[in-house]
């Protein structure tokens, strides 16, 4: 059987783990009890130790009193009595104190014990009533957004009725009213003009709420052939001037594409699409009140257990049965005695189930409550499968390597330039896949919520048996591939023809990343062509962590992308069929590519964190700026420096990336990781550590430091070979992608642990209708 310690700790919210019952030190208190019952029992039995036959008598009246109290009214009186007082004339802030009355009043122990029990009460009730009230104000929000949406849906139907009377949408209420065509004339006006009063009154009630229309019912225009032309606008709230930069540019490209002939003033159309944008908004925020309104009803389930558990374990310790009247108690606090957030769940799936789910309640709850997909022993016996082909056909393809000679300098000249960067492409990928297992292993280890933190649905997320499955199946195929291509050329197979086997493999795993058809991850591949457009697009898009987090990712890569360029050049000029590997080597375009590719991720980062300070107006982001920029110019200098070896770029070399790894490294440290603070108890690390063992921390500051200068060996001046020098280049590319998986799992506890100090355990998502008070 599970203790309740170890359940209490794989159950609880990770952000909230400050707010709950701290059980752990409460049992602390249970055996300090524990220990002065023994010692003070044994002192007793010493003292009396050898006076009559009557000890054992005595022994047992001494265990008797010890239990019993020695008081004749212990039936009727209580040993525990629990009071409550008010603070600051607030009859609903409630602090809670222990009146420990006959023998507990003599423990110190017991005192401490219920000391602390009071605070963790207090804590407990405190924390309930602040996120209660959160959720709550939420709930009203969204009311009201949703009713707003709901009248700007109905304006919509409205104007589009309007401008084909003929036609009357299927959604809209027919009854009680004739149609069009068997109605009078007058009967047609007086209808008319109702439904012009009532539409009249919802943008009037819209407008309360902070919804501002230009050329509304006062200014509307006629069409040619008389009707009334509903041309209403929303004016988009300009309170930043990105938010103002942002809506004017949104407004001129869909007046642009629209209508490019009539182009009016600001704002924004009333459209289908926009209500079909600000409706999916309004449907994220419903979904994550509801989740931490499940997240606040686990909280009090959780810390009732543990309330109850320790008051067992002090009855047991105690030999008593008094402490149910502080149970009673702890049953009667708010975080238990309140209905709101049960209440408030029902209202949330009644009004998600008519708004959002067609009144199908069923389909309503698998928004509300995604269900997690259930860990698959076949994905680990496949894991396994692939694992042990990969490792087989490794041996085979190393035993063929050699005697073919391809890592022989005079033979495999020709191999290394052609067959090697694509291959290659596939290991390193490979290799960041296997990090990223390992990271996705230990962050649920440790109980970091990345997920949440990523923003990813739970349902579709990659676990890391997934991506080990994905990079052993990935490296399975590529060492069986090379296997192939080897055997081929070794059998006399033409040239031409052996030599495309690489760029169809290259092809067939870009097909498949774009496959349209729901198998093999595709939400996850979707969601990573999605970022890697958002990183391209870094100036133009909102920059999410996930963003910036793919973008370093991308900044640890560039050997990978450089290899890609020369294997699309390699296959787009044919010198496949020619054998010809220095096609592209020889061109001055092919030369200057290298400039941009080591450029390219470094730029993408250095505006995401551009668009960051323009959104947040945080210098920070600048500074951080000022790192991509220096590490740009280290890789242009080292570049140049391997093509025109002297001693002035030498020099330039070394002063630029000395500069940039400083840089570098300070960053890593102290606003990745968020450790060497000086006035921390851990001492040159920080006060909240995820591992128990420190040591690990100051192993990885070490490493880090050694992997961040290996770009020492490219200015050291060693003079290899193709091969050799191709095979070191790789070697130094899996540092990299090693430092970088290293690198990512500090990098998301400090996230982590951010989150945990702001109790942060549910997104905050953005509403598109904004408030106003009504007076403004």
């Amino acid at each position: 059987m599970v203790k309740f310690s170890k359940e209490l700790e794989a159950q609880l919210i990770p952000e909230w783990k400050d707010a709950f019952v701290n059980y752990w030190q409460l049992k602390k208190h249970i055996k300090k009890i524990k220990l002065a019952r023994i010692s003070k029992l044994s002192k007793q039995l010493n003292h009396d130790f050898g006076r009559s036959i009557f000890d054992p008598v005595r022994c047992f009246l001494s265990k008797k009193f010890f239990t019993n109290s020695g008081n004749n009214n212990i039936a009727t009186t209580e040993v525990i009595q629990v009071n409550t007082k008010s603070m600051d004339s607030d009859e609903e802030e409630q602090v809670y104190q222990t009146d420990l009355l006959h023998l507990f009043s003599e423990e110190d122990e017991v005192k401490a014990f219920f000391e602390r029990l009071n605070d963790e009460l207090n804590k407990v009730n405190q924390f309930y009533k602040t996120k209660e009230g959160e959720f709550v104000e939420k709930g009203e929000i969204l009311r009201k957004q949703l009713q707003i949406l709901v009248d700007l849906k109905q304006i919509l139907k409205e104007r589009r009725r309007k401008l084909n009377p003929e036609i009357l949408p299927r959604s809209w209420p027919s009854s009680g009213r004739h149609s069009d065509f068997s109605e009078s004339p007058a009967e047609s006006i007086d209808r008319a003009s109702t439904e012009t009063s009532e539409t009249d009154d919802i943008i009037a009630a819209l407008e309360k709420n902070g919804v501002n229309f230009i050329n509304s019912a006062s200014t509307r225009t006629k069409t040619k052939n008389g009707k009334p032309k509903m041309a209403m606008r929303i004016d988009i709230p300009s309170t930043t001037p990105t938010r103002t930069i942002t809506a004017v540019t949104s407004m001129l490209w869909e007046d642009l594409v629209n209508n490019p002939k009539k182009l009016q003033g600001p704002g924004d159309y009333i459209n289908r699409k926009k209500i079909q944008c600000a409706e999916k908004m309004i449907r994220g925020a419903f979904v994550e009140l509801y989740r931490g309104l499940g997240l606040l009803k686990t909280y009090s389930s959780l810390n009732m257990v543990a309330f109850t558990k320790i008051l067992k374990k002090f009855d047991k310790v105690a030999n008593r049965q008094e402490s149910a009247s502080y149970l009673k108690v702890v049953k009667r606090s708010h975080f238990i005695s309140s209905d709101k957030v049960v209440r408030l769940m029902d209202e949330v799936e009644s009004i998600f189930t008519k708004n959002f789910a067609n009144n199908d309640r069923k389909r309503a709850m698998k928004f509300l409550r995604p269900q997690q997909q259930k860990d698959s022993h076949m994905v680990t016996f496949f894991v396994g499968l692939f694992t042990g082909c990969f490792v087989s056909l490794f041996g085979v393809y190393a035993i063929l390597a050699h005697l073919a000679g391809v890592f022989s300098p005079s033979t495999g000249k020709t191999y290394m330039e052609t067959v090697y960067p694509v291959f290659s492409v596939f290991a390193l990928l490979s290799l960041h896949l296997f990090m990223y297992g390992c990271n996705l292993f230990m962050w649920k280890s440790t109980r970091i919520n990345y997920n949440f933190i990523f923003e990813f649905q739970t349902s579709t997320a990659l676990k890391y048996r997934d991506a080990f499955l994905i990079c052993t199946t990935f490296m399975t195929s590529v060492v069986g591939a090379m296997v192939v291509h080897l055997l081929l050329r070794a059998n006399g197979f033409s040239p031409s023809h052996v030599d495309a086997i690489p760029g169809i493999l290259l092809l067939i795993f870009l097909v498949l990343l774009v496959c349209p058809f729901n198998v093999l991850y595709r939400p996850t591949r979707y969601c990573f062509l999605r970022i890697i457009r958002n990183i391209v697009c870094s100036p133009f898009y909102r920059v999410l962590l996930v963003d910036f987090f793919m973008a370093d990712q991308l900044t640890s890569q560039i050997p990978l992308l450089r290899h890609l360029e020369s294997t699309t050049c390699y296959f787009l000029a044919g010198s496949f069929k020619t054998g010809s590997y220095k096609t592209c080597n020889s061109t001055r375009l092919y030369r200057e590519l290298a400039y941009v590719i080591s450029f390219t991720p470094y730029y993408w980062r250095a505006m995401q964190c551009a668009r960051r300070w323009f959104d947040e107006s945080d210098l920070n982001h600048l500074v951080n700026m000022g790192k991509y920029v220096s590490a740009m110019v280290a890789a242009g200098s080292r570049i140049t420096y391997s093509r025109q070896s002297d001693n002035l770029w030498f020099a330039i070399v070394l002063v630029t990336s000395v500069f940039a790894t400083i840089y570098q490294l300070y960053w890593d440290f102290v606003k990745d990781w968020g450790i060497l603070n000086t006035k921390s108890k851990n001492p040159w690390l920080r006060d909240d550590l995820v591992l128990k063992n420190k040591g690990i921390y100051y192993m990885s500051i070490a490493l880090n430091v050694v992997l961040r200068v290996v770009w020492v060996e490219t200015i050291m001046g060693f003079h290899f070979n193709v091969v050799e020098s191709r095979l070191l280049d790789f070697f130094m590319a899996s540092l990299e992608v090693i430092r970088r998986g290293h690198w990512n799992f500090y990098r998301l506890e400090n996230e982590h642990l951010n989150n945990v100090g702001k109790y942060r355990a549910v997104k905050a998502v953005p509403l598109p209708f904004r408030e106003t008070d009504s007076d403004g």
